[in-house]
């Protein structure tokens, strides 16, 4: 089997080289650029004589070539024979030395370098590398130097049908309307081969449906999708499943083959019309409810998507066609119909309306499967429910008379029972509305009556709200609004508009034609309602009625004026003078009253401005003004002020430097913030300015009193000499203290910070001693004197549960 394919490789050289052997005799004419391509291994000189006797000399060709064959995907086990290469300049000597070099040379292919023949050792892929460039040359073996320029060829792998068709893009996704026509392309799909499409019919391809018949169809060529059956239904079914198949060397038997997957998914149209699901629809509503609450829901099913399955409701005809009202639910496509005015089940029980459903969008390409709508007939029926009772009238308006006595008749209100049981109502007023109680109601037949006489004048108008409510029922209630005014009585004498007092000028005088001279102009006022064409009617009291100051004239508007009929006044003797009016209201009953009027007798100039109303002291006419007064007021007020200050200071005493009182006992502490260097510095600070030289015997004199009488020192205490012992030196200073009769009762107290050397107690501190773990005796605190005694049991303490523990 390979000799025979070896022998099929060996002859396609032969005849390729062959042909461009006849190829170069065609045109041997032709100059050095068409030579070019032609190569030889070896060139052979033989002499040719022409026409004229020349001798021509020529190169010889050994063969002519340019491309050799292997087949791809050879799995044989010896390596394939590609070629063979020979020169005519070998003899068979062994003397040339055949060279391979290009792609490929050395690992895919080799030559044998004697006989010129070329192996490719390697399988070869025509998908991966379609041809190979080599080049071959012919050497002396012993010197390596060419006898021949090299030739170039090519190696061409020849293509085997070894790759199925891919689909590089599936799985694939259309989408076609539903209910299109047959032959509606939805999608297009395609398959490569990786075979060379130039040689033979390894890359030709043919498509075929495996899988989606008898709904769609491909075209063998082009792969193009396409529907196969009319009227599609994608309510019935939305989606399909298709497998397309894709088969090289035209479809024939032995070609590859490869599938790939397509969802084809029926989109939506408008070929559905809304559908009630019932013919007749019963909804119930209770007489209670208000307008605008919801009755019921219906629904027209669209199977559509969409805006193709959107549905619009509408209230055709029907008896409550003006009680009830439709709207659409966005959300849910449902018809919600509502109460639009309130119903009552003792007038109307029942109601009837026509409901239309219809598509907002409807297709033109459908139009002839309509209509897109439908209706239903929905019955509504009243339910009777415990409604509160109902007033006659929506409000009432009553008058009653003012000062009328208790008891008297307001009114009547009343309301019904509408249900069919009728029920008896009770009445009561709402006492949030009448807080005082000036009204009552008898709660079985709503007469409203009073429990007191009215002031119109105190509250004109009275608004109180009356409930009814049913006896026995479930306590609804229904509450009307009662307006009483009060009716005026004239019980209310007229009065001054305004209680100003008039001045007049103390040099006035009444003109040279008249007597008189007007010098206010008066008006009333009445808490009472003023009838029309009612006014007052004013004149003077008649005890002065006469006289011979003041005159009045009524104008008969209400108003009056008051004259001047004398030649000016004295305020020495009379500043005021009041002037009783009498005003009656002409009512009925007529009332009347008395105001006075107050005249304040004023001095003014020439001009007639008024200075001053007010009587000047009659020390005045002893010859003392008025800045005279105000001088001597000033200085009495700035004398009793320096006494005042005086008084103050005096009040402020110096306490005493020394006190001797127990109880107030002041300590004077000097504080050195020189800490020191600890008890063993000696160099910080000198202890011998603290010691007083007197003190060296025991005894410190005092500055102020020499005493009298020495005390001895205290036993157990030695002198402290020239020690700088501090704690011998504190204790010497305290017990002088504490045993001196003529100190003074306080403490002069020094602070240092240098303990002393060899220290018994170490530091003072009582915080410290007390968490210290020490072994020393206290007892010697005892001896200090009573202020050391708070210490001198705080430690003895300590001492005493030790020993007891």
């Amino acid at each position: 089997m390979w000799e025979g394919l070896r022998l099929q490789v060996f002859f396609l050289c032969l005849g390729a080289a062959l042909w461009s052997a006849a190829a170069a005799a065609t045109h041997r004419g032709s100059g050095p650029r068409e030579r070019g391509h032609r190569r030889h291994l070896s060139l052979h000189r033989h002499r040719e004589r022409g026409k004229e006797g020349q001798v021509l000399h020529r190169s010889k060709r050994g063969w002519v070539w340019n491309q050799f064959f292997v087949i791809e995907e050879y799995t044989g086990p010896d390596p394939v024979l590609v070629g063979r290469l020979h020169s005519d300049v070998d003899s068979g000597d062994g003397n040339i030395k055949y060279i391979l070099s290009g792609e490929g040379a050395g690992t895919i292919f080799v030559i044998d370098d004697k006989t010129g023949n070329i192996h490719a050792t390697k399988t070869l892929d025509r998908e991966e590398q379609a041809q190979y460039t080599l080049t071959a040359q012919a050497v002396n073996r012993e010197t390596n130097k060419p006898l021949e320029p090299p030739s170039e060829f090519i190696v061409k792998v020849q293509d085997i049908n070894d790759n199925p068709p891919e689909f590089l893009h599936g799985p694939y996704y259309g989408r076609v309307a539903e209910m299109s026509n047959v032959g509606t392309s939805v999608i297009k799909v395609t398959a490569t081969d990786a075979d060379d499409p130039t040689y033979g019919n390894s890359a030709r391809l043919v498509y075929s449906i495996l899988q989606g018949q008898p709904y769609f169809s491909v075209e063998p060529q082009t792969g193009i999708i396409r529907t196969a059956l009319p009227n599609m239904d994608r309510e019935a079914r939305q989606e399909y499943d298709v497998v397309i198949q894709a088969k090289d060397m035209g479809g024939h038997m032995g070609g590859l083959s490869g599938t790939t997957q397509v969802k084809i998914t029926l989109t939506d149209v408008n070929d559905n019309p809304p559908k009630f699901a019932q013919g007749v629809y019963a909804m119930a509503v209770s007489e209670d409810k208000v307008p605008g609450e919801e009755v019921g829901r219906l629904k027209a099913r669209d199977p559509d998507l969409a805006e193709n399955g959107l549905v619009d409701y509408r209230i055709l005809e029907g008896d409550g066609m003006n009680l009830f009202e439709i709207t659409k639910d966005s959300e849910t496509q449902e018809a919600v119909i509502k109460l639009k005015k309130p119903v009552d089940f003792e007038t109307k029980r029942s109601y009837t309306l026509k409901v239309e459903a219809s598509n907002p969008h409807v297709d033109p390409r459908f139009t002839a499967w309509g209509p897109y709508k439908d209706t239903t007939i929905v019955k509504i029926s009243v339910e009777d429910a415990d409604e509160p009772p109902t007033f006659i009238a929506p409000g009432y308006n009553f008058e009653v008379e003012e000062n009328a006595a208790a008891g008297t008749l307001v009114g009547r209100v009343h309301a019904k029972d509408t249900d069919i049981m009728n029920n008896p109502i009770r009445y009561m007023i709402l006492r949030y509305t009448d807080l005082e109680e000036f009204f009552t109601i008898n709660t079985e037949d709503g007469i409203i009556k009073t429990t007191r006489p009215l002031d119109r004048e105190a509250q004109a108008w009275h608004n109180i709200s009356v409930s009814a409510a049913e006896i026995g029922g479930h306590h609804q209630d229904a509450k009307v609004r009662v307006n009483i005014k009060v009716k005026d009585v004239n019980d209310n004498a007229p009065e001054f508009a305004t209680q100003n007092e008039v001045l007049v000028c103390e040099n006035v005088s009444p003109g040279k034609h008249s007597n008189t001279m007007l010098i206010e102009t008066v008006s009333a006022t009445d808490k009472d309602e003023m009838a029309h064409r009612q006014h007052f009617h004013f004149s003077l009291a008649p005890e002065v009625a006469n006289n011979h100051s003041f005159s009045l004239k009524d104008n008969r508007d209400s108003t009056a004026s008051i004259f001047v009929i004398r030649k000016g006044f004295s305020r020495m003797s009379q500043d005021v003078y009041h002037l009783p009016i009498e005003i009656n209201d002409n009512g009925v009953p007529p009332m009347s009253s008395t105001n006075t009027l107050i005249i304040r007798v004023c001095s003014c100039d020439s001009k007639d401005t008024i200075l001053s109303c007010n009587v000047e002291p009659f020390i005045l006419s002893a010859g003392l003004s008025t800045g005279a007064l105000i001088a001597i007021l000033a200085c009495i007020v700035i004398l009793l002020a320096i006494v005042v200050l005086f008084v103050a200071l005096r009040r402020q005493k110096k306490e005493p430097l020394i006190v001797f009182e127990e109880e107030d006992i002041r300590e004077n502490i000097i504080t050195y913030d020189d800490e020191g260097g600890g008890e063993e510095d000696t160099e910080a600070f000198d202890i011998a300015t603290l010691q007083n030289p007197d003190g060296a015997n025991g005894f410190l004199p005092r500055k102020d009193i020499k005493p009298e009488l020495q005390y001895p020192m205290r036993p157990g205490l030695r002198p402290i000499g020239n020690s700088v012992d501090v704690d011998d030196f504190i204790k010497t200073r305290i017990s002088d203290a504490d045993n001196d009769p003529t100190a003074p009762p306080y403490d002069s107290i020094q602070i240092y910070g240098y303990e002393g050397r060899g220290s018994i107690a170490g530091s003072l501190s009582s915080l410290e001693s007390v968490t210290t773990d020490s072994d020393l005796d206290y007892d010697y605190l005892q001896s200090w004197g009573p202020r050391f005694k708070k210490l001198a049991d705080l430690y003895g303490t300590k001492d005493s549960a030790d020993d007891n523990s």
